[in-house]
């Protein structure tokens, strides 16, 4: 017979085991044992395609390649404007140039008097690569893996399934070897085609292979049977590079992954059958001397950053200015890199279990989007961002940054409507350009986010000018220290003096129809385009938006069939050539293919842009790039809309955080306290036991009665 007793005690254990269990937080995505673990987490919404550095160009590509590839160069992680500085190399390589004749020319030569431009650069002794099976060798020097046959490979679908690993010093022909991978037919790499204009030889060589290529079908070519010219050996840790004529620009391109080092091995590694059918490859499993190697690549769960064993070392730097040291970025100042052990990248397609791991601590940082915006931030009276008291209460910080970008409303100069530089066209631009009000367009559809652009040259570039000595005279006016956009009467003013008064033409009396193609679609689209046409309202004039797919768009750019049109670009290098041949005449989108969108073409700018181009920064640079902005502002052939605003959170526990756009290899900076994280972590999950109590307490409550009455039947039946 079963007591009452004995069922309530088990129901009550049952209780208190539930409770016990609740100890920890139910909803952790991560293991207990890694409570306090030094590992920095953060997510991933799209896989990266490729991790191969001759085939990378993307940004969610570029937070993986940045950690794990070392270029002979990086920037600085503290100093502004943005700076070089040497990563694997020894030193910033200075060009030395030469003449037609071979013969060396002084630093101060004019560009049309260089030849060529020669960079030689020595890296340092003793760095080697991550451990990696290509690399594994037996006991007489054989590699271990380099003659696999498909059946070898059935069961192999990650480096981990290697048992042996090997490792090798880094040398100066890795960095050969991989000049000569962007000109290999069959990467296609995105880079080739512009440096195929600058490297001596490359374009030959991509010539060669592609060859070669047809002629051997299925076999992969030996990249060091082939030479080029632009790139040599000197000695083990020495190469050369050599560019056509000046182009200083070169020296950015030394801190991307492009011109980083693979090791003729992994190429040898990966090319045997059956590989890329596991997925093994460099576009899968990267092979880099960087401090962090990836460990684990399952794009539809997680991808795992981990510190390379072998890496060479590096100090957090000890150079910065006094708001560096305000913030506590200095605090590290001399110590190793990197300070994570590991990083781990979850798969998040949305934002809002995004942001709702981030509240509970499991993710370390995290963007703010437009739906969580004002639960994060809150402007002062002045107009300066703040965190809401629930966002400080938790001990996030707001980390922001002006973006080396900028977006922009384009004219196209080839319109008899918009484009031409006769007087009357540039009043036209001019009033249309003020009557855009990007202040407000800001603080409607970015939250704040972004600041109203004066000109092509973004904040962080040499060539950008603060505040009001950098405003852009022909939209705004200085009142008071303080930049404003000028009254709309202005706007009206010029209209009527381009031809249009109140909006219609002087000569006909019929309306001003401007047109805006454009390929934005989404729910936000309708609203922004029914503010573009409002902007027009002020002037009397009608907005037609002409909307079409991208591959329409892309034509009629093209064919210069467009009017009006949004567009925008990001820096590859913080240098203000890298804008300025947006609206340089021989770039024109129509007839060249060129990224000069808005078909611009003035002389006198295009003789400034050649001269600007090849100079080094300085004062004399600098009164050619403001002489540049004063053509540009005045013609007006773009509405100079706004550079773009990042913001983001951070934790209390995460440290080291300062935005660098032109550096994708910060992670080794990073620095976590995960003890606090885990004791934030407990306090922010805390499980709600009250609805178990409750649950036991109505199950005693409805069990009991029937125990009850079954056991007085039982004694009834006795």
């Amino acid at each position: 017979m079963v007591r009452i007793g004995a069922i309530l005690l088990r129901i009550s254990l049952l209780g208190i085991g539930l409770l016990a269990g609740c100890s920890d937080s139910w909803n952790n995505p991560y293991p207990d044992t890694d409570a306090h673990a030094n590992v920095l987490y953060s997510a991933f919404s799209e896989r990266p395609k490729h991790l191969d550095p001759a085939r990378s160009y993307s940004s969610n590509e570029a937070e993986f390649t940045g950690q794990i590839y070392e270029p002979p160069l990086q920037y600085h992680f503290l100093k502004r404007p943005y700076t070089l500085i040497p990563l694997t190399a020894e030193a910033v390589p200075k060009p030395r140039y030469f003449d037609a004749a071979g013969q060396p020319l002084a630093d101060d030569a004019p560009a049309t008097a260089i030849a060529e431009s020669v960079y030689e650069i020595r890296i340092r002794p003793g760095i080697r690569y991550q451990p990696h099976p290509a690399f594994a060798q037996d006991a007489t020097g054989r590699f271990l893996y380099h003659a696999l046959d498909v059946a070898a490979l059935k069961d192999k679908t990650q480096i981990s399934d290697f048992p042996q690993t090997g490792t090798r010093e880094l040398v100066a022909a890795d960095y050969v070897y991989q000049i000569k991978r962007l000109a290999n037919p069959r990467l296609s790499s995105p880079i080739f085609g512009l440096m195929s204009e600058h490297i001596v030889g490359l374009k030959a060589l991509g010539d060669t292979l592609e060859k070669a290529s047809r002629a051997h079908p299925g076999t992969e070519l030996n990249l060091n049977d082939f030479p080029l010219a632009g790139a040599e050996v000197v000695d083990r840790y020495t190469y050369r590079i050599h560019i056509k004529g000046k182009y200083p620009q070169f020296i950015y391109w030394l801190a991307m992954p492009f011109f980083a080092p693979v090791p003729w091995e992994a190429d040898a590694f990966y090319a045997q059958p059956g590989m890329a059918d596991n997925n093994l490859t460099l576009d899968w499993q990267p092979v880099g001397t960087g401090p962090y190697y990836l460990s684990e690549n399952d794009p539809n769960r997680r991808m795992v950053l981990t510190k390379n064993p072998y890496y060479h070392g590096e100090t957090y730097p000890e150079d910065g200015d006094g708001a560096d040291r305000q913030a506590g970025l200095l605090a590290d100042a001399g110590k190793p890199l990197p300070f994570v052990d590991k990083a781990v990248f979850s798969l998040e397609k949305e934002t809002i279990p995004y942001w709702s791991k981030f509240l509970q601590g499991y993710y370390d940082s995290s963007g703010i989007s437009s739906d969580s915006f004002d639960q994060a931030v809150q402007f002062s009276a002045g107009g300066d961002p703040r965190l809401t008291d629930s966002m400080r209460e938790k001990g996030i910080h707001l980390v922001t940054a002006v973006a080396a970008s900028i977006w922009y409303v384009g004219f196209n100069m080839l319109d008899p409507v918009v484009g031409g530089q006769g007087e009357d066209r540039r009043k036209l631009r001019q009033a249309i350009s003020i009557a855009f009000d990007y202040d407000e367009f800001i603080s409607i559809f970015l939250n704040g986010r972004g600041i109203p652009a004066q000109g092509p040259i973004p904040p962080g570039l040499f060539g950008y000018v603060d505040g009001v000595a950098g405003l852009n005279p022909y939209v705004y006016e200085a009142h008071g220290g303080k930049i404003v956009r000028h009254p709309i009467e202005m706007a009206r003013k010029l209209l009527a003096e381009a031809g249009y008064p109140n909006g219609r033409n002087a000569k006909t009396g019929e309306p001003l129809v401007l047109y805006f193609d454009t390929m934005a679609s989404g729910p936000d689209t309708k609203s922004r385009l029914d503010w573009m046409k409002k902007q027009l309202d002020k002037l009397n004039v009608q907005l037609v938006v002409r909307g079409t797919d991208y591959n329409r768009f892309q034509d009629k750019m093209r064919k210069g069939n467009a009017q009006l049109f949004e567009w925008g670009w990001n820096a590859d290098y913080p240098d203000p050539e890298n804008f300025f041949f947006l609206l340089y005449g021989p770039n024109k989108k129509v007839a060249t293919g060129g990224e000069n969108a808005a078909n611009y073409d003035n002389p006198e700018f295009n003789r400034l842009f050649e001269r600007m181009k090849d100079m080094d920064n300085g004062p004399e640079r600098q009164q050619v790039i403001n002489a540049m902005l004063e053509i540009v502002r005045r013609d007006a052939p773009w509405i100079f809309a706004y550079y773009p605003k990042s913001f983001g959170l951070r934790h209390d526990w995460v440290h080291n955080v300062k935005p660098n756009l032109m550096a994708n290899n910060t992670l080794k900076y990073r620095r976590i306290d995960p003890d606090l994280r885990a004791a934030r972590r407990a306090e922010w999950n805390r499980p709600v036991l009250w609805p178990i109590l409750l649950l036991a307490g109505g199950v005693i409550a409805i069990i009991a009665p029937a125990v009850v009455a079954w056991r007085r039947r039982e004694r009834t039946t006795a």
